[in-house]
């Protein structure tokens, strides 16, 4: 029965990327009904939640069991049902969710174009491929790059974006996707900047004080595990880690350590830490947070009071400072 159930939620992973584009879509035309204040913004928008929460199932495979990714395998869980919350929510008359609404759909237009169109995709893997090469130069490291396409198992793209290194007589590679490219934080970061009702000097800040922290951050990132595999720096507790994630290769271990555990806990705490100064630029973004934390655990919280602003529910900020 489980693995009757694993093969159906494999094959629903084909639909990801029209369920993807259906769901900004549903939420971008929530949007613009909402900022128009129509009556159909609220179903238009309930919908769109609902077509969300399915989206997230159809990826669920590929993360915890494609990519064997704890963090992200779990996300997806807890984003399911969330998703349908929030539509419930909004339809009970939540209307602050409108905002989060708001950003989703711009993450998705942000997004989505990187991750479906090839020019794109290949221009920016590229891009941070070099430039993860050239940090590697700065510390010492002589990396090779080659085409995704010489990969054993010729799964990946050929574009100029694998790391290749040799340990005795066996080979290890590291290739640069589309997830390794920053590119799904920026996005976060930028809806959420979008959605909100500020003026556009304080959204600027914002952008400035997260979208190159998290690149750069993302460069060092990619440093670490290409070096860290590569080199089997993180070679530890073979038995234990291969069990973990039901590996069978030993080399793959350190790619295990240093990404799926170390690197993916460390940029948790780095997207906190960027949150929290985001939201010192623009408070705007706290009715997110507040939303969020509600939908967590069932209890209002009043973040606004804090930083000493009022935060309406269309995502503005109230008497803030005239200088602004």
């Amino acid at each position: 029965m489980i693995d009757g159930l694993l093969a159906a939620l494999a094959w629903f992973g084909q639909f990801s990327d029209p369920l993807a584009w259906l769901s900004v879509l549903a939420f971008s035309a929530g949007g613009v009904l909402s900022w128009r204040d129509s009556r159909f913004a609220r179903p238009v928008t309930v919908a769109a939640w609902l077509l969300f929460a399915v989206f997230w199932l159809s990826v669920f495979h590929h993360f915890a069991f494609v990519q064997k990714s704890f963090i992200e395998g779990i996300g997806v869980l807890v984003a399911i049902p969330a998703s349908i919350y929030a539509g419930l929510l909004l339809a009970r008359g939540r209307d602050s969710l409108f905002v989060l609404s708001r950003a989703i759909a711009a993450m998705g237009i942000i997004f989505f174009p990187f991750e479906t169109i090839t020019a794109l995709q290949e221009f920016l893997i590229e891009s941070v491929t070099s430039q993860t090469a050239f940090l590697m130069e700065l510390i010492g490291a002589e990396p090779t790059v080659v085409s995704g396409a010489m990969v054993p198992d010729g799964t990946y793209p050929a574009y100029q974006s694998t790391f290749w290194f040799a340990d005795g007589g066996h080979t290890i590679t590291y290739t640069i996707l589309i997830a390794c490219t920053g590119i799904g934080s920026m996005a976060i970061f930028g809806g959420l900047i979008a959605a909100t009702s500020a003026p556009l000097s304080r959204k600027l800040r914002a952008l400035a004080v997260s979208i190159p922290v998290i690149y750069a951050l993302n460069l060092v990132r990619n440093v670490l595990i290409g070096l860290g595999f590569g080199l089997q720096k993180f070679h530890v507790f073979p038995d234990v880690v291969m069990g973990l994630f039901g590996a069978s290769d030993p080399y793959k271990v350190s790619y295990f350590v240093v990404d799926r555990i170390l690197a993916q806990s460390l940029s948790v705490l780095a997207l906190v830490a960027i949150t929290w100064v985001v939201v010192r630029e623009l408070p705007e973004i706290m009715v997110v947070i507040e939303d969020a934390l509600f939908m967590a655990t069932g209890t209002e919280y009043d973040l606004q009071d804090a930083l000493g602003t009022t935060v309406r529910a269309d995502g503005g900020v109230a008497d803030t400072d005239s200088s602004e």
